[in-house]
């Protein structure tokens, strides 16, 4: 949003400096994005007088002049066609920056002749486009500023511009009165009141309008206008000119300048026809689709079905709300004009807008929202603006639809700025202020005006308060607190867990990936979902179209992009939640790595390794480790069809309480996924894993042993079918107190064992806790070792 200081002042009674002026509006949310001030260019630039002017000796369109200044008297060769003696100049002395030409004028020799500056032209200090000659002042004393006269004899072209920043909820500031008002409340001056008067019309208009059916709804709520016979079109006054220019738009005609005139003095976007050109009345529909307009900006359009137009009866003539079409546009021929103001929805004006890539001034306006209350004044105020500087004879008015009613009041409670914003302002300002924004207050509550749509409640006034009074006004002071000691943790211990599981994972060596919560049905089906309790009702693309059941198939398809480009070795994690159904019930938080190749580059020494299970268990185990599973569990087969069935296990709290899987990926799995393997992986349940009974912010006592360990080493010769881990479990329950440890170390098949035997050796750490084991305890427990193992597998001991 731009406009000139003085454009700003026709609305505001104001003492108030530039800077004032622009520290408030940022103050009060209008932020002000810049302020093109053109005296604090021209400060350099001083009037001269030429006293000598004669021809220069090496060139017919140069001339050798003697110009007074206020350092005396200097030479400038000069090839303007109006340098001569006796004119007063805007000099350029050396050293001044030319802006226009974006240099800054030295002394220097022109054709052997030295200049001592320039004497400058409109164009080179970016006044206009007149660069014929240099600038003859009708008067001016020799050493006055050129700002400063310009100031007095000129001030349209040093009128500083501000831009303002306005965010999507503040449309009334889209109008210099809106600004003004913000102004005037907080005190920078007094805001002038608005002329209102009615334009009654001598005839009854000859076009008239309807709004269908269909766009009455969500489309036009209400669409007038009226004809003026008989104007005289042409270019604009001077005033509107320079106020049209200093904003960045480009005068066309009387007419096309009120509207614009308009859309920025009170945010009131207008549209005029040419009336001769308008074949019938004018109806407001919906298109059917493919119907096709030439717009003011010489494009063609094709529209979608739905979009709401203005038509004749030949067709459609103007984007409801956006924009104008060609052929029934104004020109310097037109004598009748049609002028419309109408209030369109807002949604259907972004929806229109954006089907067509239509940016304009109209729609920017229209579809933040405008006041609607004025629309039939703007009318009139147009009307009058049209015939001031255009002539013409009004017809009444004619209208379809009806102006909404957008009124609505909320309370205002007055100690609720202190607990909202923290700042004490007395009862009276606050009314004071709502007053002086045009709000109308009725006891405790406070109407708001037709021209702010933002203010829907309660704590929207406390804001418009806290905003005029300032909120850099607002001091720092710490919370109260509630009670005095160490505050309660903010995060859950869900939160807890997941951070630790995050960082664990990174620890080991994995990159984080964030996917999708939504995959393709088909992947989503091999990981055991896919079914329509998980489909989504609208999804972003097919590709896109189910809740994930497992984190395994993002992590999957970003290694086979990452593989696609070269990257063959990679370590990924992800912890987000998964979905095995449609109720709240069956989403749960995990945690997934998949390490994909090898351990590392290639290696002179051979310690380059393909991944395999055991480096998924270990990474399995750590992280339980990290975030308290107990560290007793056991391992037992029977995970999903997408591991690998000899090649994976889990990690269970007893058959049901499965707190992590962990092992090769099935080839299937890594062929429907576009992966080259070996792929290994672990899933952990972090919600299956129990929580701490006895809740302390301490750590437990650390508990030191200083009684020797002593380990035995037992090699038991079982059926090849009989599992590791059987055994190992076996051994382990024989003595739970005293047996810490228990592990496999080798393993040997064939030789005098015999078909369908081998023998696995073990090593079992026994931790006294209370006395020294002496031998006969060693091999009572030895005993009961021997004893389960041989009860649980068939095993007989090893000589």
């Amino acid at each position: 949003m731009k406009f000139t200081l003085s454009w700003l002042k026709e609305h505001l009674e104001t003492e108030a400096t530039l800077d004032e002026i622009t520290f408030a509006l940022s103050d009060m949310g209008l932020e002000v994005e810049e302020v093109v001030n053109p005296a604090e260019k021209l400060r350099d630039f001083t009037i001269a007088k030429v006293t000598h002017a004669e021809k220069h000796p090496d060139a017919d369109k140069l001339r050798v002049c003697k110009v007074l200044s206020d350092e005396g008297e200097t030479q400038i060769v000069c090839g303007a066609p109006n340098a001569r003696e006796g004119i007063t100049v805007v000099l350029a002395k050396p050293g001044s920056y030319i802006p226009g030409l974006d240099i800054t004028i030295n002394v220097g020799k022109i054709r052997g002749v030295e200049s001592f500056g320039m004497m400058a032209s409109e164009r080179e200090l970016e006044l206009s486009d007149e660069h014929t000659g240099i600038i003859e002042l009708p008067s001016g004393e020799v050493g006055q500023s050129f700002a400063d006269w310009l100031a007095e004899n000129d001030p349209a072209k040093v009128d500083p511009v501000i831009e303002i920043a306005i965010t999507p909820n503040r449309p009334d500031a889209l109008g210099v009165h809106g600004v003004a008002r913000d102004l005037a409340a907080r005190g920078l001056g007094k805001l002038k009141p608005l002329a209102v008067e009615k334009i009654e019309g001598t005839y009854p208009s000859p076009i008239n309008i309807t709004i269908d059916e269909d766009a009455q709804t969500d489309g036009c709520e209400v669409f007038a206008g009226r004809l003026i016979k008989g104007v005289k079109n042409g270019p604009s006054p001077q005033w509107l000119q320079d106020k049209l220019t200093a904003i960045g738009l480009r005068p066309i005609s009387k007419l096309v300048d009120v509207t614009n005139y308009f859309t920025y003095d009170r945010n009131r976007p207008l549209h005029v026809f040419d009336a001769d050109k308008v074949q019938g009345d004018l109806r407001v529909h919906r298109t059917k689709g493919g119907e096709t307009m030439v717009g003011l900006d010489e494009k063609d359009y094709t529209f979608a079905e739905g979009m709401v137009v203005i038509s004749d009866d030949t067709g459609v003539e103007s984007v409801g709300g956006i924009m104008g079409g060609l052929p029934t546009g104004c020109t310097e021929e037109t004598v009748n004009v049609f002028l419309e103001a109408a209030v369109w929805d807002r949604v259907q004006i972004a929806y229109t807008g954006r089907g067509l890539k239509i940016n304009s001034d109209a729609r920017y306006r229209n579809e933040r929202g405008i006041d609607p209350a004025y629309n039939m004044q703007a009318l009139d105020d147009a009307t009058q603006m049209i015939i001031d500087l255009c002539g013409g004879e009004p017809s009444e008015v004619v209208v379809a639809g009806e102006v909404p009613d957008v009124s609505r009041a909320y309370k205002l409670d007055t100690d609720r700025v202190q607990s909202l914003v923290g700042m004490d302002i007395a009862p009276e300002t606050q009314r004071a202020t709502l007053e002086a924004l045009g709000f109308t207050l009725d006891g405790d509550m406070a109407n708001v005006p037709t021209w702010r749509p933002d203010v829907m409640g309660e704590a929207d006034l406390v804001e418009e308060v806290a905003r005029i009074a300032s909120l850099t006004k607002l001091e720092g002071k710490p919370m109260p607190r509630a009670e005095v000691g160490v505050p309660k943790p903010v995060l859950t211990p869900m939160q807890k867990r997941e951070s630790i599981a995050r960082r664990t994972a990174a620890s080991l060596g994995y990159n984080e990936c964030v996917t999708y919560s939504f995959i393709d049905q088909k992947s989503a089906a091999f990981f055991g979902g896919g079914t329509d309790a998980t489909m989504l009702a609208n999804p972003i693309s097919a590709d896109m179209s189910h809740m994930r059941p497992s984190l395994l198939p993002g992590l999957l398809q970003a290694a086979a992009r990452n593989q696609a480009r070269g990257f063959m070795d990679l370590a990924l994690c992800e912890v987000g939640p998964v979905w095995h159904g449609g109720e709240p019930d069956e989403q749960e938080l995990m945690i997934t790595g998949v390490l994909i190749g090898h351990t590392g580059p290639k290696d002179v020494h051979g310690a380059r390794r393909p991944v395999d299970v055991y480096d998924a268990k270990a990474d399995a185990e750590a992280v339980l480790a990290a975030i308290g599973a107990p560290a007793k569990a056991q391992i037992l087969r029977g995970l999903n069809d997408w591991w690998h069935p000899g090649r994976s296990g889990k990690i269970c709290l007893g058959p049901k309480k499965v707190l992590a899987g962990f092992g090769e990926l099935h080839p299937k799995a890594l062929q429907e996924m576009d992966v080259k393997g070996p792929a290994v992986a672990f899933a952990i349940h972090l919600a299956n894993i129990p929580f701490p009974k006895a809740k302390s912010a301490t750590r437990p006592a650390l508990e030191i042993r200083d009684l020797q360990a002593v380990e035995r080493d037992f090699a038991f010769v079982v059926d090849a079918d009989v599992e590791a881990l059987k055994l190992v479990n076996a051994a382990a329950g024989a003595d739970k107190a005293l047996i810490e440890e228990v592990r496999v170390f080798d393993e040997f098949i064939g030789g005098s064992l015999g078909e369908g035997k081998k023998s696995l050796a073990i090593t079992v750490r026994l931790q006294p806790t209370e006395n020294t084991l002496k031998e006969k305890d060693i091999e009572a427990v030895s005993a009961k070792i021997v004893e389960k193992v041989t009860k649980a597998t068939g095993a007989t001991l090893r000589g």
